[in-house]
Formats: C-alpha cells, sequence, structure tokens
C-alpha cells in the first residue's frame, strides 16, 4: 500500500475509534419499571428487552421492580418514583385519569385481556353464561373491572361474589367453585395440584372489550424527555417479540432470579398459552404490529364503562392514553 494511502487508512481507522469510544463512553439513561405482581411469563418481553441488551442498544439502562400486593403502580409513577409501569388492564389508565394522577398508557402489549373464570369439569357449566346466580371467587380489584363487565354482559350480580385471595385451596377443595384467574397461570396450577385439567373460560372470546399488560408512563418524563418514551417503547415491542417467538431463556433467567418461584415449566406453559390465544397479536397488532392501541377501542370501551355507571359521561376518557409513542408515529 502507497505510504500516503496508509496514513489515510490510519487516520480514518483512528477517527473510527475514536467516535466508537465516544459512543459506548455515552452514559447509559437510568429508567425504572415497576411491574404489576411478581416477575412471571407476562411480563417476559420487558426481561427479554433487559437481557438481550435492547434496552441498552437504546442508550437505557432499565432497572425492573417486581410488583405485588402492595405495590401501588400509578401511585409510584405519579410521585416520579418509576418512570414506566405495568397496567393489568383498561380500567387502570381511566382510574388515573378520575384520580388526577399524571400517568398515561403509551403501549398495550395484550390486545386480549389474558383474564379467565375457571371451574372444575362439570357438565352445568359449559360457557360463562351457565355461571349466572352461581358463587364465583372473585378479587377486590376484579370486583372494581372484570366483573362490572360480566354483571352488564351477562347479568351477574354482586350476590355471587366470594373473596379471592389468591390462594388455591378453596378452589380445590370445592368440585362446585368457581373462580377468576389468568390464562397463563392458574389452571396449569390447578391441574399440576389436581392433576385434572380445568374448564378454562377466556373473557376476551366473548369480547371482554379491554387491553391487557399496558405500559404506563410518568407524565414527567413525556413531557422532560419524550424520545426516550419512545425509545423504551420501540425496545419493549422488541423485547416481547423476541420473547414470544424466539429463545425465551434470556429473559427467564432474569425472572427467576427475581421470582425464585417460577419454575421453567410454568414459563414455557404461559409462554405457550399466550401464543395460543394470541394475546400480543390478535386484532389490530396483526397489523399493525405488537403494542398497538386505537382512538375507536378506547372509545368503545370507555363507553362500555361509562354506561354501566362506572365512569362519569363527561371524564376525559382521552387522557388515559397516548398514540404518539408507538412505532410509526411522527
Amino acid at each position: 500500500m502507497p505510504k500516503r494511502s496508509l496514513i489515510l487508512a490510519l487516520a480514518w481507522l483512528s477517527i473510527t475509534l475514536t467516535a466508537s469510544m465516544s459512543a459506548l463512553a455515552e452514559p447509559l439513561v437510568k429508567v425504572r419499571l415497576v411491574t404489576d405482581w411478581k416477575a412471571q411469563a407476562p411480563h417476559g418481553g420487558f426481561y427479554q428487552a433487559k437481557a438481550r441488551g435492547f434496552y441498552a442498544e437504546q442508550g437505557l439502562a432499565v432497572e425492573i421492580i417486581q410488583g405485588g400486593p402492595a405495590v401501588n403502580v400509578p401511585l409510584l409513577l405519579g410521585a416520579n418514583q418509576a418512570d414506566f409501569g405495568i397496567g393489568s388492564n383498561s380500567f387502570i389508565p381511566l382510574n388515573i385519569v378520575q384520580a388526577g394522577i399524571p400517568v398515561v398508557a403509551v403501549a398495550a402489549i395484550f390486545q386480549k385481556d389474558p383474564q379467565v373464570l375457571i371451574t372444575h369439569p362439570r357438565e352445568d357449566v359449559r360457557a360463562i353464561a351457565d355461571m349466572v346466580d352461581k358463587p364465583i371467587m372473585i378479587s377486590d380489584a376484579g370486583v372494581g373491572s372484570h366483573w362490572v363487565w360480566l354483571k352488564a354482559r351477562f347479568g351477574f350480580t354482586d350476590r355471587q361474589i366470594r373473596k379471592y385471595t389468591y390462594n388455591l385451596a378453596p378452589f380445590l377443595a370445592d368440585p362446585s367453585a368457581i373462580q377468576q384467574g389468568y390464562v397463563t397461570s392458574e389452571p396449569y396450577e390447578i391441574e399440576q395440584a389436581s392433576g385434572i385439567a380445568p374448564q378454562t373460560f377466556l373473557l376476551a372470546d366473548e369480547d371482554y372489550p379491554s387491553y391487557g399488560n399496558l405500559i404506563l408512563a410518568s407524565a414527567t418524563r413525556i413531557e422532560q424527555d419524550p424520545e426516550m418514551v419512545r425509545a423504551f417503547v420501540a425496545a419493549s415491542i422488541a423485547g416481547w417479540r423476541d420473547y414470544l417467538t424466539g429463545d425465551p431463556t434470556p429473559g427467564n433467567d432474569l425472572i427467576k432470579t427475581d421470582n425464585p418461584e417460577m419454575s421453567d415449566a410454568l414459563l414455557a406453559h404461559a409462554i405457550a398459552e399466550m401464543n395460543r390465544h394470541a394475546l400480543a397479536t390478535a386484532a389490530d397488532a396483526a397489523s399493525a404490529g405488537i403494542g398497538v392501541m386505537t382512538d375507536a377501542r378506547w372509545q368503545s370501551f370507555f363507553e362500555t364503562m361509562s354506561s354501566q355507571g362506572i365512569y362519569p359521561p363527561d371524564l376525559e376518557w382521552r387522557h388515559a392514553y397516548s398514540l404518539d409513542f408507538l412505532p410509526g408515529t411522527p
């Protein structure tokens, strides 16, 4: 190589290395994500994005804080103690608006809420409509969310409510019991404990209109750094796509670190159920991709719940969410 060409090549290499080192030296933005329950497969895409470096590629250092019964996600976000959180269903963002908390939903990972009703095998219950007038174990949170829809859709009454405490023993001991659950967890745990596969009825199969697994963002973060919010949403969606269609081992390893009670078998079952029911890829996501939300669906959900007296008709429901941070938005 001629001397001049060699000098130019070395100079170019030096500039490239300097630029690369500067990029590597750029500090990652620290971000805190708080989940809606203990680490499990319905959080897997977020753990996958962290484990596979998708967040780091977007310039983010994400700390995932697992939730639980004593963790109030909206309040943590409203107090700026976390930047992002998980909202279990569409009621959460609307409740946040009603409470005046500065938090907004920026993506919906699940197009179908994974909420189910579960029974033992029995001839007299072959559909949700058959459960009218029968006792059903419902959590306190469920009474203010999917139970409202069940009352409106099927004519259920509050007289049917029995308290669900996330303990399977009462269900296992009573062949006539009915309880709520997630399609990804309780049915599997019941079968493992009893040796009998329960009947499982996914509310979304009866057109329950709620989104699930929503990404909530602090309004402060949105105002201060909208590009960071966009980056977090994009990396999270990439993590979910990879978790559901690729090798979920990296995300699962982090889940088990946070929640040692999680087994490989339960995680594999949950992923299979998420894919079997197309929780993340049904409806609008089939064409627009994971995470999509629409004005029309939010309006339909609000009008349905408002007609049942859950929300006042003049609630500013459009303040509950933003479509500005989804992939493909300008």
